[in-house]
């Protein structure tokens, strides 16, 4: 599969721990002209519920590894993510990648917090998650292009978002997303620091 880079295309990029209400985030993603891009689980859920998904693996040319501890840590994701988009030198920089623009990133955190006190160390440790903050801190910091979105209670606020700008969301709403992603990631640094001090 061969992605061919248009400045006409829109994408989100969708990884979740927590599958709820996805069929109402892809669906209305899609009528807005979003193309969603997943790994692993996520991308086999959207597809169970009846949607395109183009797997990451596509985008980086590189196959998920170590039971999923690898899938969207790759210097073609974060040029998507952290390039600034009117600055030509990055821009063509970027294009010459051929690798989907991405608008949106949406990812909520594996539970850590679920975990930590009642279950055995290896698994509180693969609950402690890398990637997803990882996408998420890219995104938030180039919040004057991209969308974050690290809570399903904000996937209303996000369309309501979509449909008032037109298929876009608008500065303030980007700003005000990135905030909450490094609030929340603050809080979920806590309580791994607090596990491993115990």
């Amino acid at each position: 599969m061969v992605i061919r880079k248009s400045l006409k295309n829109k994408y989100a990029l969708v990884s979740v721990y927590n599958k709820k209400n996805l069929r109402y985030l892809c669906s209305n993603l899609i009528k807005h002209n979003y193309k969603l891009i997943s790994s692993g689980s996520t991308g086999k859920k959207i597809r169970s519920i009846g949607f395109k998904c183009i797997d990451i693996s596509k985008v980086t040319k590189f196959k998920e590894m170590f039971d999923g501890r690898i899938k969207t840590l790759n210097p073609l994701i974060y040029a998507s993510l952290l390039h600034i988009r009117n600055n030509k030198k990055h821009r063509n920089q970027f294009l010459s990648l051929n690798v989907p623009e991405i608008d949106i990133v949406i990812v909520n955190l594996y539970p850590f917090e679920k975990y930590y006190k009642q279950s055995e160390e290896e698994k509180i440790i693969e609950m402690i998650d890398i990637g997803g903050p990882s996408l998420l801190r890219a995104a938030s910091k180039n919040f004057k292009y991209i969308t974050p979105i690290i809570d399903i209670s904000d996937y209303e606020k996000l369309i309501k978002n979509l449909k008032k700008f037109d298929g876009k969301t608008n500065i303030g709403f980007r700003k005000k997303m990135a905030g909450k992603v490094f609030k929340k990631i603050s809080s979920y640094d806590k309580l791994i620091f607090k596990w491993f001090n115990e």
